[in-house]
């Protein structure tokens, strides 16, 4: 049997002593630490869900900047987002997303003004022509940060809709009419499934094959005029019709490429049933009755969207138990995938989604629902909103100017505090469980301490998330067991703050003293032999 290994986290005795370690605070930064110390137990050998990627969307900057803006910027941009490497003193250049979403647009950019889409950031080209050929030509700029994401490692390349093609539509336009059903006829199902698996085959022998297709995005909005972005309702059913002729077409393409489902728009609408037809989508879909969960090409998975469901903390925790069970009593083998979310609407006198911010205290709250998504929804990926943002708004990971064709870029605390999971959570750890010396629940534990841990065995590494919510920054003592003593080198710590961006600290070796700093996000990563 292994032997417990603890590892030393002891508060520092006077913040003022070494800037070496990890929470070495200025003057203006100091707090009192918490009342006592905390000791977190993780066991690697009690296995959670294995891990399979973090990532965001292209929509919609990407169309601009990937086309028009300056090569130098295209590239910085990408390193920001897709980069793991680091520079010269140990820092990471970048998140290392291993999730790229493609918008796979429906072709309102052609139409200008007549799309009835005001924001020409928000309309999209289309590869299918009014003649009902492709021009590969199209989508330019989004190809460009496809191909690379591709070129600097990203593994997983997701394309997405957001509304079927305008040719294919019932009214001709990229949104809904303002009824609850799908903007596109069953006879035009297998139109639409062709016309996906097309640009699938395009990008397999393009050399950025769509390890995924989602055919439908939150299909509970009715997506009418006046949202201002492409957009369709779908019923149940009418997905299902639509998962069926994708499924056929990807078999006759001979493609490798799976189905991606629902993209619910709240992630209560996988269990609840409140909203007619369009609700109650895990059953529906992988239950004893579904039509269409023995599909080859259909992915086991439950793909939601974390919107409307992150306030109050206890509201947001009792949800995601909910999803996770839902999944399980439907189908253990079934997966559970956050596939979009950013700052939206108010969650309480908090934050606001409205104004662009680009300090520790959004990221901080990106970084709780990370955690619980991850630790109570048990989610195997989580991806957020826009990777490249224009507008003031907490919807972006790097943010730009508005402007088409060249400006400044941003980097934002959400990108470096999503970099502390995404950056060294890499595909293939499996999350395993941690047990708190002060046995807080995940409600009690939302404004202080939060942590999660994972271990990667192919590359023999275990890494710990430590999120510091609270404005006291925290002694700790991390316990490893299932794994022998000389088998695991020392911590190399990784921290987000106020005043650092995912920097390396020094080194923790066990028995050195440390303490998690107040309003942070810690990431701890070393090597281990099992």
């Amino acid at each position: 049997m292994c032997n417990q290994i603890r590892v030393a986290l002891v508060a520092l005795a006077l913040v003022s002593i070494s800037c070496g370690f990890v929470g070495c605070q200025t003057a203006s930064e100091t707090s009192t630490p918490g009342t006592s110390t905390l000791t977190l137990k993780v066991d690697l050998t009690d296995r959670k869900q294995a891990i399979h990627n973090f990532g965001a969307s292209d929509a919609w900057s990407t169309q601009f900047v990937g086309k028009n803006w300056p090569l130098e910027k295209r590239e910085q941009i990408a390193d920001l987002l897709f980069s793991s490497e680091t520079d010269a003193d140990g820092n990471p250049i970048g998140i290392g997303l291993s999730a790229w979403r493609f918008n796979i647009g429906a072709g309102s950019a052609r139409q200008g003004d007549e799309s009835d889409i005001s924001d020409p950031w928000r309309r999209s080209e289309s590869f299918l022509t009014a003649d009902s050929t492709y021009d590969w030509s199209r989508q330019q700029g989004q190809q460009w940060f496809l191909e690379a994401a591709n070129q600097l490692g990203v593994e997983t390349l997701i394309g997405f809709v957001n509304s079927p093609p305008v040719l294919l539509t019932k009214n001709g336009k990229a949104f809904g009419d303002g009824s609850a059903n799908a903007n596109i006829s069953p006879e035009h199902y297998d139109d639409f499934a062709d016309y996906l698996a097309k640009i699938g085959q395009y990008f397999d022998e393009n050399g950025t094959p769509l390890s995924y297709i989602s055919p439908v995005n939150e299909p509970q909005w009715d997506w009418a005029e006046g949202n201002g972005q492409e957009g369709s309702p779908y019923q149940n059913e009418e997905i299902a019709g639509v998962v069926s002729a994708l499924n056929e077409k990807i078999r006759e393409y001979g493609l490798d490429t799976q189905i991606e489902i629902p993209e619910t728009a709240q992630i209560d609408f996988l269990y609840d049933g409140d909203l007619d037809g369009r609700s109650n989508q895990t059953d529906f879909f992988f239950g004893d009755e579904s039509s269409v969960s023995d599909l080859p090409s259909l992915k086991k998975k439950m793909a939601a969207h974390s919107y409307f469901t992150t306030y109050p903390v206890e509201e947001m925790i009792e949800k995601r138990r909910q999803v996770w069970d839902d999944i399980q009593q439907t189908d253990p083998d079934l997966e559970y995938w956050m596939t979009e979310f950013c700052v939206l609407g108010d969650v309480g006198d908090e934050l606001q989604g409205n104004g662009r911010d680009l300090g520790i205290d959004p990221a901080l709250y990106v970084a709780r629902v990370m955690h619980y998504d991850l630790t109570v929804a048990n989610a195997s990926a989580w991806q957020w909103w826009l990777g490249v943002s224009p507008y003031d708004y907490k919807d972006g990971l790097v943010y730009i100017d508005h402007d088409q064709n060249d400006g400044q870029v941003y980097d934002s605390k959400i990108l470096w505090a999503m970099g502390n999971f995404s950056r060294f959570i890499r595909p293939g750890a499996v999350r395993v469980d941690v047990d708190r010396s002060d046995q807080k629940t995940p409600e009690e534990s939302a404004d202080g301490i939060m942590t999660s841990a994972y271990v990667h065995e192919e590359a023999g590494q275990v890494i710990s998330v430590i999120i510091n919510y609270s404005d006291q920054h925290r002694d700790m003592l991390l316990a490893l067991e299932g794994v022998e003593e000389q088998n695991i080198s020392s911590f190399t710590p990784y921290l987000t703050s106020g005043n650092s961006s995912l920097e390396q600290q020094a080194p923790v070796i066990y028995g050195e003293s440390m303490s998690i700093p107040a309003r942070s996000v810690l990431t701890l990563t070393a090597d281990i032999k099992l």
